[in-house]
């Protein structure tokens, strides 16, 4: 499998699938302990990736892309969410940058620089929003994803296990919000009240890493 900025507009429109399927779920969540705004706000980004989804395709090198991404889903979506996704992929584009193998449509990311490039955005997005893991917002999902891929790029994990790997992660990830309490955003207010109940952006989060590697699964498997 080659895993190339064209592949972008189906990845783009499997995030759309998913998060329209599940939005009344979603903003449940988020009514419960947060905002309630959440899946609308979200929405409003992945539309504009949407509407740039063939601009993105063309892009002749990843670190141009994530540039893009981050910065529309910064202008888009607004809030804590536009913020934290777009320093996620703007940091993502930084790190592509340092490594200049990352260029060319044509050359396919390795395992081990995506890791590292996607770990290094994980990382701004904990600066940015002053949080670790356990503290009950997108982190507990994405901090488990990126020690999944870093794991699997030093143990040479075939990517089909890979991919599998970075479900559970997600998924694991997401159900572990439900016992914690929020030390972040509006839920924090709430306290010991805010356990019990899952973080609609860890949810998000792991809906949208699952959409993800749903087409990356079946471009592996499907023959060129």
């Amino acid at each position: 499998m080659q895993f190339v900025p064209a592949l972008l507009p189906r990845l783009i429109q499997a995030i759309d699938n998913v998060i329209e399927a599940n939005a009344e779920e979603v903003t449940a969540l988020d009514q419960a302990i947060g905002d309630g705004d959440h899946v609308t706000n979200l929405q409003r980004g992945i539309k504009a990736l949407t509407a740039q989804s063939d601009e993105l395709a063309a892009q002749l090198d990843w670190a141009a892309t994530w540039q893009k991404i981050g910065m529309t889903m910064m202008t888009a979506v607004g809030g804590a969410s536009g913020s934290l996704y777009g320093t996620l992929f703007v940091a993502m584009s930084k790190a592509a940058r340092e490594r200049p193998v990352v260029s060319g449509v044509e050359r396919a990311l390795d395992l081990q620089t995506f890791a590292e490039i996607f770990s290094s955005g994980v990382d701004a997005v904990k600066l940015r929003g002053k949080a670790d893991a356990g503290e009950k917002t997108m982190l507990d999902v994405l901090i488990p994803v990126a020690a999944s891929l870093r794991q699997a790029a030093t143990d040479s994990v075939a990517l089909s296990d890979v991919l599998k790997n970075v479900v559970q992660a997600a998924i694991t990830g997401m159900e572990s919000t439900r016992d914690m309490v929020a030390t972040k955003g509006r839920a924090s207010f709430l306290e010991e009240r805010s356990r019990g109940h899952i973080d609609a952006g860890a949810k998000t989060s792991q809906l949208m890493i699952c959409a993800l590697v749903g087409v990356l699964t079946e471009n592996l498997t499907t023959p060129s």
